[in-house]
């Protein structure tokens, strides 16, 4: 079955092709995805499996297809919003919604997943179990739409779950794998300090919120350096410090936006006891108020030891012309929340070479000429094909 299946994958190479321009050319954000929602729903009409649409909290869709053997549950995932970049990538199918971009590769995602499935189908009766097709909607806006997925109980039934991501860290054709935790985690705080204002002449008449910021700033930064593991990630990051004021006026209240990142469950738990313990200590130092938002949004994505390891054994046991290497990927700092799938199912998301040719030093993900070699999207639809058959016991 599977070289039937990859011969499939290769004559509609064209088509996944397509779509992935189609879809570049059309993003949209997360969980505003109506459109892109209802061209994948369509490409499934009138085939012979089960299709919800909706799925989670916002747009969605898990198709299920029923082999015509018994054995074991398997899911597919991939991802298909974009993010709120205006594009200076120069192609022809460049994104005609302003200001929204497919910088990511989430298009790329959705192409090869819609064609491996489809292919699927048309195998079904060959197929041992079940595999479950879910096109993730809203993966790069918290809350996600990962977490609403698992909630929905609909996943309960698998027993592995697989999914890619696109990165320009190797030409097409090259597959990495990474085990145990291998995308950081990512909390978003947001912190209110309350003073009390006042004449710039009369500071003791006053209590000035922005000295009070200053130094939050400075201790936070003490949380990595000396709290957390250094054997560990972690990263405290200030975005915003909203203290503008005039320059003969002490602040009264000031609010600073940030973002922490950590690379396992125990260095999240260290840093949110200490952040925690800073902004109390903050309060009683400068005798100010703080109004503290912290939101713990993706956690650490931790890939199954065993399932990956099994990952790494299908493919570079390949004979595959299209897989040209298979290796170890270092930790990656970004954050997924393919993680949440993780927590419960096991499961391995592995890496797909996408660098265009001729191109040294290539546009990372999330910046505005990012740009994919789009036979990255065949490997990645075979590459997951044999991992999925392997998993099932369809060879």
């Amino acid at each position: 079955m599977k070289d039937e299946l990859m011969k499939m994958l290769e004559e509609r190479e064209d088509e996944m092709i397509e779509i992935r321009r189609y879809l570049h050319e059309h993003p949209e954000l997360s969980f505003k995805e109506e459109k892109t929602a209802a061209y994948i729903a369509d490409f499934y009409k009138g085939k012979d499996v089960e299709i919800e649409t909706n799925v989670g909290n916002g747009h969605g869709i898990i198709v299920t297809i029923n082999g015509g053997l018994r054995g074991k549950s398997v899911g597919l995932r991939a991802d298909f919003d974009a993010l709120p970049i205006h594009e200076e990538a120069d192609v022809p199918f460049k994104s005609a919604n302003e200001g929204v971009m497919h910088a990511c590769g989430h298009d790329a995602h959705t192409a090869y997943l819609l064609i491996l499935a489809d292919c699927l189908i048309q195998l079904k009766d060959q197929i041992k179990g079940t595999i479950k097709i879910v096109h993730q909607h809203a993966e790069e806006q918290p809350p996600g739409g990962a977490k609403s997925i698992v909630d929905s109980g609909k996943l309960d039934d698998l027993e592995a779950i697989f999914g890619i991501h696109v990165l320009p860290m190797a030409p097409a054709g090259t597959v990495g794998y990474h085990s145990g935790y291998s995308f950081n985690g990512r909390t978003y705080f947001k912190l209110r300090i309350q003073g009390l204002g006042g004449h710039g002449s009369s500071p003791d008449k006053a209590n000035d919120a922005i000295v009070a910021g200053a130094h939050f700033v400075t201790a936070v930064q003490t949380v990595v350096s000396r709290r957390v593991d250094p054997m560990n990630a972690g990263v405290v990051t200030i975005g915003s410090f909203d203290g503008k004021g005039s320059f003969n006026v002490i602040k009264d209240s000031i609010e600073i936006e940030g973002d922490i990142r950590y690379s396992n469950e125990e260095t999240q738990n260290v840093i949110d006891k200490e952040f925690h313990r800073i902004v109390k200590g903050v309060e009683e130092l400068f005798g100010v108020t703080c109004e503290l938002t912290y939101t713990p949004d993706y956690p650490p994505l931790y890939n199954d030891p065993e399932l990956t390891a099994f990952v790494a054994e299908v493919l570079n046991n390949l004979k595959d012309k299209s897989i040209k290497e298979v290796k170890e990927f270092p930790k990656m700092a970004p954050s997924d929340d393919f993680a949440y799938y993780l927590e419960k199912i096991p499961g391995s998301y592995f890496y797909i070479g996408c660098t265009p040719k001729g191109v040294d030093e290539p546009y990372f993900n999330h910046h505005p000429k990012f740009d994919i070699d789009e036979d990255a999207i065949l490997v990645a639809a075979k590459s997951v094909g044999h991992v999925a058959c392997s998993y099932l016991g369809m060879e």
